[in-house]
């Protein structure tokens, strides 16, 4: 079996997948088909024994849409200027005509509201030239829906094309040219419109494909020259060399230079990042400084912003509960308005002796009114507009469904280590003693670990370097193994290591032990440095709590979201420490993987909806058990990105509730929208039904809908990402746009 994919021209709403899939799913071969409305994309699976890939580019045509390979999408555009702005150009030939039609009438009667009667008004009158102008208006804003009519009728399945253009037929067999002509130019007008609201969607999504530059500025290592190579045949370990303005190709490290780079494409951040030696960098960021020369670490086509294609991509077929009911309505909806629009016209007439045309007239405009289009457009518009405002700020959302539960969460879990702490060991506290200072106390205790690849070791100089401290030369230095290292600093002896080291030295006090614990009991790992003669001080290194965590577990309590668990592998006295400073309600320490998994597992049964919020391999399987599996993306593994159903890509916390207030939002925006579309047509079938709407009205009614609608879900892509409260202030429920 072979899988292609295509972008369809033309592509703007359920009817047209229903024709797509009478025509292609018909063709010898087919094995399944795929839609996705807002990208224009169709997937078909089929035996390529029996179909060709310009088979079914033909059978698209036949349906007057037009379909080209998904790879050549973004290619150089090759269509005429018909197929580029066909559906324009006989909008607008419509509705001239249409204006000239009526302004001749009413230079023949000399009454403008005379002009607007219809056949049934006495001494009325349509001039045969003024017939030959609604005529022709009616034919050219129905152009392209014809041919799709046409199909619905020859296949017995009846489509919102077939319903106007039983409409519009039905209007010049009564006589209502003026009416005629109306719906089909502003029918006309409202699939243009839909159109190009669909494709505003569609442009959002796209404007990602174009972040990472196609070539890079490969550096040879033997000859020093530069060239300019594509970036998918740049392979993993290539020297670039990005400028000061060019956008990063690949995902690398940095090796050569510092500068700030703009990574707000990729993780959201609004705030240029430092890069130097060692740190990463993404496709798609921007360099401003300075030159940097990078490592590259990753292939094209496995960088974080293919990923994060691929994912939005990948997050359309996941669709949201309200499309997937949308999706089941609209199946019966269309049938059921036209029984009730053949039951309009003949049971008034036949069961009370009403006449026959005043009901005919009253059945076209339910046909009219019926159009699912906006009920069906607006649902997958919001959820994708959705879905791009998170990527834009750093929230990489795997499909509708998951944005859907992020705005019911009853309860969240955390892992500790990488999401509420940093996940590295840093300095905490240092505590000179004996009249020492604490930047001699961390001079001296870089110089001991200058050569130490352990972690506290390299906490300690990073923190001598974050102070810009001058390390002196250590040398004869010793390690006691598990214990510490001992050496000479400009020819004196001075020693660091753990407790029992400091108590085999003989230096211990009764003061300096309540330090040393007071520092364990508050999750440190205690670290003693001094000579001999005394205990110099004490250094307390811990892995430290992220800073916006407490903001973040307040702003969720805001929201509802309670209780807020803390999971962690570390001892009891250090979970304490960060659980007591970082404000959840619960904590669990010393857990495995499965152990993890276990807790998930109690959570979702007593609470239902239950995130898990996690960096690594090992969160990974409680991820899976969760309702709802979010990573941290940037520094997070490869397996908790994959097992994740929503990815925090810049590492921020703060993301976490305003994806919440995010997601509940899009829900309110999908609840208006089908509130509003289904609401207004089963006010216009009273109307109707009471005698009171007309053809022209109906339709105008429909496609101000759809456009409210598609304005609507679009609204979403304007989402600021606002930052939770300070602890101790409520954060709001919704964020503002």
């Amino acid at each position: 079996m072979q899988q292609e994919q295509y972008r369809v021209h033309g592509l703007d709403c359920a009817d047209e997948v229903a024709i797509l899939r009478r025509e292609v799913g018909g063709l010898a071969g087919v094995v399944s088909l795929e839609f996705d409305v807002i990208n224009a994309r169709m997937s078909v699976t089929f035996d390529p024994a029996l179909l060709s890939s310009e088979r079914i580019i033909a059978a698209v045509a036949g349906t007057g849409m037009t379909a080209r390979p998904w790879s050549q999408r973004l290619a150089r555009d090759e269509r005429t200027l018909w197929e580029r702005h066909g559906q324009l150009l006989l909008t607008v030939t419509s509705g001239l005509l249409l204006l000239v039609a009526f302004l001749v009438h009413w230079l023949h009667h000399g009454s403008a509201w005379h002009a607007l009667g219809g056949a049934d008004d006495t001494g009325h009158i349509f001039p045969l030239s003024v017939v030959i102008l609604y005529a022709l208006s009616a034919m050219t804003g129905a152009w392209l829906v014809m041919p799709k009519a046409a199909l619905a009728l020859q296949r017995l399945r009846p489509d919102m094309n077939l319903l106007m253009v039983i409409a519009m037929l039905g209007a010049m067999a009564i006589g209502e040219w003026f009416e005629a002509a109306t719906v089909a130019f502003l029918f006309a007008l409202s699939l243009l419109l839909e159109h190009w609201s669909v494709e505003r969607a569609r442009r959002a999504i796209d404007s990602l494909v174009n972040l990472a530059p196609t070539t890079a500025r490969v550096l040879s290592p033997e000859s020093g020259e530069i060239r300019e190579v594509p970036a998918g045949l740049v392979p993993v370990g290539s020297r670039l060399v990005i400028r000061p303005g060019d956008r990063v190709a690949l995902d690398g490290e940095v090796v050569r230079g510092e500068s700030s780079v703009n990574q707000a494409p990729v993780t959201g951040e609004s705030m240029p990042v430092a890069k130097g030696p060692g740190d990463a960098v993404y496709a798609g960021s921007v360099n401003h400084d300075a030159v940097l020369e990078v490592l590259s670490t990753k292939i094209a086509a496995d960088s974080t912003l293919a990923r994060i294609m691929r994912m939005i991509s990948e997050a359309q077929s996941r669709r949201a509960q309200s499309q997937q009911w949308v999706d089941r309505f609209a199946a019966w909806y269309t049938p059921l308005m036209m029984a009730l629009a053949l039951a309009l016209l003949v049971l008034p007439p036949l069961l009370f002796g009403e006449p026959w045309g005043t009901w005919l007239y009253r059945s076209l405009v339910v046909l009219v009114i019926a159009c699912p289009c906006a009920l069906v457009i607006s649902t997958p518009v919001s959820v994708v507009s959705a879905l791009t405002a998170a990527a834009r700020h750093g929230v990489l959302i795997k499909g509708g469904a998951f944005l859907e539960l992020a705005g019911r969460l009853r309860a969240v879990a955390m892992d500790k280590t990488g999401t509420i702490t940093h996940g590295q060991p840093a300095v905490q506290q240092c505590l000179p003693l004996n009249g020492h200072d604490a930047d001699g106390l961390l001079a001296r205790a870089a110089a001991l670990e200058a050569h130490s690849e352990h972690p506290l070791a390299r906490a300690i100089l990073r923190e001598a370097a974050a102070r810009g401290l001058r390390v002196p030369p250590a040398v004869d230095l010793r390690a006691s193994k598990g214990k510490g290292v001992e050496g000479l600093l400009d020819g004196r002896r001075f020693w660091l290591g753990n407790h029992r080291f400091m108590h085999e030295q003989g230096q211990e006090t009764p003061e300096i032990h309540r330090l040393m614990l007071d520092l364990e009991d508050a999750g440190h790992t205690a670290v003693a440095i001094g000579n001999d003669q005394h205990v110099c001080g004490l250094i307390g290194i811990a892995d430290g709590m992220r800073p916006e965590v407490p903001a973040v577990i307040t702003a969720l309590h805001a929201l509802g979201v309670k209780p807020i668990v803390m999971l962690t592998g570390d001892n009891e006295g250090s979970a304490r420490a960060v659980a007591v400073a970082a404000g959840v309600d619960e904590w669990r320490s010393e857990l495995l993987p499965e152990d993890k998994v276990a807790a998930i597992g109690g959570m979702v049964r007593e609470h239902r909806r239950v995130a898990m919020v996690g960096d690594g391999i090992n969160d990974a399987p409680a991820m899976a058990a969760a309702t709802l599996g979010i990573a941290m993306g940037a520094m997070g593994s490869d397996m908790a990105l994959e097992t994740a159903d929503i990815a925090l890509m810049g590492d921020d916390l703060t993301r976490l509730p305003w994806l919440i207030g995010h997601s509940r939002r899009t829900l309110a925006v999908i609840k208006q929208n089908i509130g509003f579309a289904l609401g207004l047509k089963a006010l216009f079938i009273i109307l109707t039904i009471a005698g009171l709407a007309s053809l022209w009205l109906a339709i105008l009614a429909d496609t101000g809908a759809t456009l409210l609608v598609v304005a609507n879900g679009l609204r979403l892509l304007r989402t600021k990402a606002t930052p939770p409260a300070p602890a101790g202030q409520s954060a709001p429920a919704h964020q503002p746009q």
